[in-house]
């Protein structure tokens, strides 16, 4: 299906409504394909095939109802005729994309005359419906002006008189209130367009094809990831990580949880009793997504295989379900005990009986300059060159500094982090800020402090080194990992930290929420401040993270891989300072290093597979 491609295959419920506002008719279809067009006058229609039935809607007033929207779910009430049409188990970012586009082709038809009654009665035109086409620049506008919000800037959508009243604190269950707010739009609707790597990726997922994508730091993978799951319908995708946090960034649960087999390391029989008993997610699931698949040893990737087959009773390879498993081998390795070999999920039978397609991404995003890229792309792959080394340890005097705000330390223990930032923490003059989180589960703070990138409490002062913990405004630079210090507080009852950060911005940084999904189903949310203290940070938690100002010392590497991730943090050779490093800190591991030797050999041979799959 076209990137362009508007129209929604999903459930569809109609109901009908009286003058009194009660059900009188209903329509129900769970496969419907919903299609936003023109007539014959150029003005809205909404068509929908429920079956056998078509049944077609003219937008001129309308409400929406979007609590649910990143579930796939949304509703769209209109007043001629009484309808309430109810959408559910869509694709959540072509749901997004369909609900943008309505709501912006309807505000721009605001601005035509409306065809008359009598001009309906003699007009001669055939009877019409033309696809509509994507929104363009010059509708985001226009949107955009009608709402007084600035193009510039990536802002809420309307309020509704009634959440207006409701209030921004207002999170309630019912999806009959409309929404505040639909996710953020860019100019033009697809502002970060696929690359042709990552159209692969895209086309072998599409295809049904059971696909392993990596690539090295900033090529992408998480940004693909979303587009992926935006693309596949909610009822039947689980999203899930190797950890918790991981799993909080994509919205999904732990590995560990969607199986329902505790830490996986029970005999294969006790495992599969654990699994049965649990097995509704198993049994749902026709798409399984896992990010940071480098970190699922062996044999827990064969016991999941077996218990795939076993549960669903399906003999076809992880008992027919799609896998779309993403992550870097040479970056983050599986966790073993100390006597142990490590094992990787890729030696496994069952990753060479599931697996049809390897791509892995080249083209990186987050660096830009190609000698820095050249280096690190020789870090990953543990070539450490006396050229290498040179280059990384002329850093080491580097003044990376700016405006107040220090280097982040990245360490490779955890212990020396939580140290470095007390103890900086209570040197600064002033007083002390605290801030505490709300969660809607107050007796899971443990489990949501393991699985939320924010803890429940943090301690500010003016001074304070922080880093943002989640994108909030990427036009503007406030990323994940974005470096700023704190240099007030506000005087209002919340006394929010205004920050001033090193892409320039300074303003208070507002409470954000995070959602994260407990084994048994239940729905957590935290509500906190997107920050988090950063004169240091342990390796292994900036994963992901792109950072401004990077410090490192790799005298005390004990990983594989984590020389690369400590480096690839950086933007740029000037915002990096290596205090030590030695020939020995960088290494991978020789068997990723075979495993990704032959993965480049086997790659283009798939690619020709796919193409001639969708031709």
């Amino acid at each position: 299906m076209s990137q362009e491609d508007l129209s929604l295959s999903c459930s569809v419920k109609v109901n009908y409504l009286d003058g009194k506002g009660c059900v009188n008719r209903s329509l129900n279809n769970a496969r419907s394909l919903i299609q936003l067009g023109r007539n014959e006058f150029r003005e809205i229609i909404l068509k929908i095939e429920c079956g056998k039935i078509t049944l077609s809607f003219g937008i001129k007033d309308m409400i929406l109802h979007t609590r649910f929207i990143k579930e796939g779910k949304a509703t769209i009430t209109l007043k001629e005729p009484n309808v309430h049409i109810l959408i559910s188990n869509c694709p959540t970012g072509k749901l997004n994309a369909f609900l943008k586009t309505l709501v912006a082709k309807v505000e721009r038809l605001k601005e035509s005359k409306p065809i008359g009654v009598k001009e309906r009665l003699l007009s001669t035109k055939p009877r019409s419906f033309e696809e509509i086409s994507p929104l363009t620049a010059l509708d985001v506008n226009i949107l955009q002006k009608r709402l007084n919000k600035p193009v510039s800037k990536q802002s809420n959508w309307p309020e509704t008189p009634k959440s207006r009243k409701r209030g921004a604190q207002d999170s309630g269950p019912e999806n009959s209130t409309p929404l505040r707010k639909i996710p953020n739009i860019d100019r033009p609707l697809v502002s970060r367009l696929l690359t042709a790597e990552q159209r692969n990726v895209m086309n072998a997922v599409m295809s049904g094809r059971n696909i392993f994508f990596t690539g090295s730091a900033g090529t992408g993978k998480s940004f693909l990831l979303k587009r992926i799951l935006g693309t596949l319908a909610p009822d039947s995708t689980f999203a899930t990580a190797s950890t918790g946090v991981a799993a909080c960034q994509i919205g999904g649960i732990t590995l560990h949880a969607f199986a329902g087999i505790g830490s996986g390391t029970a005999p294969l029989p006790q495992c599969l009793e654990q699994a049965i008993k649990k097995c509704k997610s198993w049994k749902q699931c026709q798409h399984l997504i896992v990010d940071e698949i480098s970190m699922v040893d062996r044999q827990f990737f064969q016991k999941l295989e077996k218990i795939a087959r076993v549960v669903r009773k399906n003999d076809k390879p992880f008992g027919g379900i799609q896998l779309i498993l993403t992550g870097d081998f040479l970056q983050l390795p599986p966790v073993c005990k100390k006597g142990q070999d490590r094992t990787y999920c890729f030696q496994s039978e069952a990753w060479r009986n599931c697996i049809d397609v390897n791509i892995e991404l080249k083209q990186v995003k987050r660096q830009n300059d190609k000698d820095f890229i050249n280096l690190l792309q020789d870090v990953r792959r543990g070539r450490s060159s006396k050229e290498v080394v040179a280059k990384l340890k002329s850093t080491s005097m580097q003044n990376i500094d700016k405006d107040g705000i220090l280097a982040t330390k990245l360490s490779t223990h955890k212990d020396d982090v939580e140290i470095i930032n007390t103890s900086h923490l209570a040197k600064l003059p002033g007083e002390s800020q605290v801030f505490y989180a709300t969660d809607n589960t107050p007796s899971l703070i443990e489990f949501m402090n393991n699985h939320c990138p924010v803890s429940d409490k943090l301690e500010l002062k003016v001074g304070a080194q922080v880093m943002l913990t989640k994108n909030l405004d990427l036009s503007r630079g406030l990323v994940n990992g974005a470096r700023g210090v704190v240099v007030a507080f506000e005087k209002e009852t919340q006394k929010l930290p205004i920050v001033k950060f090193v892409c320039g911005v300074q303003e208070a940084v507002q409470y954000e929420k995070w959602t994260v999904r407990a084994h048994s189903g239940l729905i957590l949310v935290r509500k906190m401040l997107p920050l988090k203290l950063a004169w240091a940070m342990s390796i292994h938690k900036s994963q992901g993270m792109t950072l401004d100002c990077v410090e490192v010392s790799l005298s005390r590497v004990f990983e594989c891989g984590q020389a690369y991730v400590a480096l690839s943090r950086a933007r740029s050779m000037k915002g990096l300072r290596v205090l030590d490093i030695e020939p020995s800190s960088i290494r991978a591991d020789p068997q990723v290093l075979k495993f990704y030797h032959r993965l480049q050999c086997i790659t283009p041979l798939f690619q020709s597979e796919i193409e001639e799959f969708l031709s």
